[in-house]
């Protein structure tokens, strides 16, 4: 390994700007043999985390809920018995510290579970909780969607659900479905428990932030800055606890649809970068892509780097400190590796993307090893592969997997010993990145050639730059490089070498030069 490869005693990237590991629990590591991930196995792992080279962790919902992935929360200030004991919890937030590994929580505001005792007083017309969510009788449904002025983000009727299964009588509103009710924001209760509810974990547990999930529909869409102002307001009330509070938001939405969230939300997650580098990689040419309604489509005439710069500049201007949230895929989409095919230098090159860009890069867990995963969503979430099955003591085994097997993936042990894994080069990339603060904190150019097939790009910090080139093709394409002051900081494969002419670029590959 060289001496680049290696982890610094003290990173050069700086928190929030690091890397993160998204993790769902339940999938990570079973410490009891009861089937399913637990805090116990989130400690006994952060070992491994810390080799890894992550700087944070964001753990998927903790809270008790009835559903497997726990987004129908039924208690905010507990953990869910099959993860273990809120002391436990604690335990591993202590002991991610010791590392210096941050913290940071599902918080899931937008709705409860219908098994939250607010709604289950609301639904009996309690005249407290009543007014915590909100309520229509079929006759104002029906005139709704006739007007179409339902009110949220589509005018589905859908989203309206009949209480105790009586189409004729109450509805409550529920955006994303009717186990999911929808809290009323406009209520200042309502608000001040969700405050308490943050400021909670934050000074009691120590948690260091939260992912917020479905920051767009606190308030329906047309009231889009009552939604900034509340999270402006969430934010204030935040840092009287912790100053340095990180939270980022789930906008996905269009550019100027999402940027004015960070003048409360910090960061956001970039979902137009994460399908431009998915779609670049399928069709070999450094193209862009926008979102377009609820899917995406790539934008023509425009490249990655340029899509980028563009959309660092809408949130820049709402927000000059904003956090731009650079991520593959996450828990809500099709796995990386299944997007591409499996394809083995495909997997690879996309996280030599990842990792050079700006922002603060995210890992959905099994990443690093090339997990695999298609929805529904429960095979997108499938245990993380340790080691081979009769060895894998931890292997959570509460569903089973379909895509992400011993005959389909090499298990983290195997890949540890095999330089030439998806294992090995993420730690590669990861020590790359925390040792360069051209990498972490630089601003990015655009470099044009004359083959679409070609990613380039310049990073630049205080007068030092790094040029990066990534051969989307399967064809070996020459870079040409003029004058022989060059250093190359990382290509993979490591073969690659400079001369006179140039840099000839294999397909697949990538390269870093100073």
């Amino acid at each position: 390994m060289k001496e680049t490869d290696k982890l610094p005693d003290k990173p050069l990237s700086v928190w929030p700007l690091g890397i993160t590991y998204e993790i769902f629990v339940q999938s990570f590591y079973d410490s009891n043999g009861d089937r399913i991930g637990d805090f116990n196995g989130l400690t006994q792992k952060l070992d491994y985390l810390a080799d890894l080279g992550v700087e944070a962790v964001w753990l998927m919902p903790i809270m008790p809920s009835p559903s497997y992935h726990k987004y129908d929360v039924t208690n905010y200030i507990e953990v869910h018995e099959d993860y273990g004991t809120l002391q436990e919890f604690k335990n591993f937030v202590e002991k991610a510290h010791e590392r210096d590994i941050k913290v940071i929580i599902d918080l899931v505001i937008n709705h409860t579970g219908i098994g939250h005792p607010w709604f289950v007083k609301a639904r009996q017309k309690d005249p407290i909780y009543r007014d915590y969510y909100i309520w229509s009788d079929l006759d104002s449904v029906a005139e709704q969607i006739n007007k179409k002025e339902v009110t949220g983000d589509s005018d589905n009727i859908l989203q309206w659900h009949a209480l105790d299964e009586d189409p004729e009588g109450e509805h409550y509103y529920g955006f994303f479905w009717g186990g999911m009710p929808d809290l009323n924001f406009d209520n200042p209760k309502v608000r001040e428990e969700i405050y308490q509810i943050g400021k909670y974990w934050l000074s009691e547990i120590d948690v260091d932030g939260f992912r917020l999930d479905a920051a767009k529909h606190i308030y329906p869409e047309e009231r889009a800055t009552d939604n900034h102002n509340f999270w402006k307001e969430f934010r204030s009330e935040m840092q009287q606890v912790k100053e340095d509070v990180y939270l980022i938001g789930e906008v996905w939405a269009p550019t100027e649809v999402s940027a004015p969230f960070t003048q409360g939300l910090p960061a956001l997650f970039n979902f137009d970068l994460a399908y431009s580098i998915i779609g670049s990689l399928k069709n070999e040419r450094s193209v862009s892509a926008v979102i377009a309604g609820s899917s995406w489509e790539l934008e023509e005439g425009v490249t990655l780097i340029e899509g980028l710069i563009r959309n660092e500049a809408a949130f820049r201007r709402q927000n000059p400190d904003f956090i731009n949230a650079t991520f593959l895929s996450n828990h809500d989409q099709n796995r990386i590796g299944s997007m591409l095919g499996g394809h083995q230098e495909k997997i690879k090159i996309a996280a030599s993307i990842l990792f050079t860009l700006p922002g603060s890069p995210y890992i959905y867990y099994g990443e690093e090893i090339g997990m695999l995963g298609q929805k529904p969503d429960p095979y997108i979430r499938e245990p993380f592969l340790w080691d081979i099955k009769k060895e894998d003591s931890g292997r959570t085994t509460w569903q089973r997997p379909s895509y992400s097997t011993d005959t389909t993936l090499m298990p983290l042990q195997q890949q540890k010993k095999d330089d030439n894994s998806i294992y090995a080069h993420y730690k590669k990339l990861i020590a790359l990145r925390r040792n360069s603060e051209i990498l972490t904190l630089g601003d990015i150019s655009e470099i044009v050639t004359e083959s679409m097939g070609l990613l380039a790009y310049r990073r630049s910090y205080h007068n030092e730059s790094l040029l990066v080139i990534h051969n989307l093709t399967d064809t070996a394409i020459t870079y040409p490089v003029e004058g022989n002051s060059y250093e190359v900081i990382m290509s993979a494969p490591e073969t690659i070498k400079l001369d006179k002419d140039g840099v000839v670029i294999p397909g697949y590959a990538s390269i870093v030069v100073k």
